[in-house]
């Protein structure tokens, strides 16, 4: 039981020492001695847990989108708020995490979905795979709205939700390019205006 402790433990410390640093400068920039050194792991045992830098960038990219939609399903099931409220609760969050950092500590999948997708097609799938989750739940949000009626019922759900999504992985990268929020501020805008209430 302690060696499984153990190695969980240390594949654990090593994705998260690596999320970090990668959220800061890209997976590019970030070699493995660095991040073995920030997470005081032997270079030698890192082959332990993973075959390649890529299968870790596979298996961190995983790690952080079931972190992400477990965060994601508990917002959208909280029954102590609206339906709209959820929604634009996910929202808000997204800008306010932009703002907090100064545009610079976006979320992973913004941060790595430009440099990855031609670097590795096991990290591509891994955030496709991810983000089609995020955008499966903002439908099943939006398809409980239309049931309540705080949402046109003429609407296609899953393509709402990847309008919105898509607009704001845009909104977020030029967030990170001009160091302004502009762009998130107008992306809560438009997604007012598209969630707007029917009448």
């Amino acid at each position: 039981m302690e060696k499984i402790d153990h190695h969980q433990d240390t594949r654990e410390r090593i994705l998260a020492t690596g999320e970090s640093l990668i959220l800061g400068r890209g997976f590019s920039a970030i070699g493995l001695n660095e991040i073995l050194t920030k997470a005081e792991v032997p270079k030698g045992s890192f082959y332990h847990y993973f075959q390649s830098k890529e299968g870790f960038g596979v298996a961190m990219l995983e790690r952080y989108f079931d972190a992400y939609h477990l965060r994601t399903r508990q917002l959208f099931t909280n029954e102590q708020l609206s339906i709209s409220e959820r929604l634009f609760a996910y929202f808000s969050h997204w800008r306010e995490v932009a703002a907090s950092s100064q545009c610079q500590n976006m979320c992973l999948a913004v941060k790595l979905a430009a440099e990855v997708a031609d670097l590795s097609e096991p990290m591509r799938v891994a955030l496709s795979r991810g983000m089609a989750g995020i955008t499966a739940q903002i439908a099943a949000a939006l398809r409980t709205a239309q049931q309540n009626g705080s949402l046109a019922s003429d609407l296609d759900p899953n393509q709402l939700a990847e309008s919105l999504y898509s607009m704001w992985v845009g909104a977020s990268l030029l967030t990170k390019v001009s160091h302004s929020m502009t762009a998130l501020d107008l992306a809560y805008k438009q997604t007012e205006q598209m969630l707007k209430q029917p009448g």
